[in-house]
């Protein structure tokens, strides 16, 4: 899942993606638990690959691929 949470920012990248549409992309909308399933999922992403400046948090937006083109 972290695969495909990564790939969903990487696809829109610069571009702000809300809590809820990573939930309903990657979960599905059957999905019933609690969006800080996308923050612990990021949080690992962030550690695992050194992404803490690359991939922004918007407070109560979502998050943000940040990279330079």
């Amino acid at each position: 899942m972290e695969f495909d949470c990564l790939m969903m920012l990487v696809r829109n990248k610069n571009r702000a993606l809300t809590r809820s549409q990573l939930l309903g992309a990657l979960w599905g909308m059957e999905f019933e638990g609690e969006t800080r399933t996308v923050d612990a999922h990021i949080s690992r992403i962030r550690k695992k690959l050194g992404f803490e400046d690359v991939i922004k948090t918007l407070p109560r937006i979502g998050y943000r691929l940040e990279v330079e083109e």
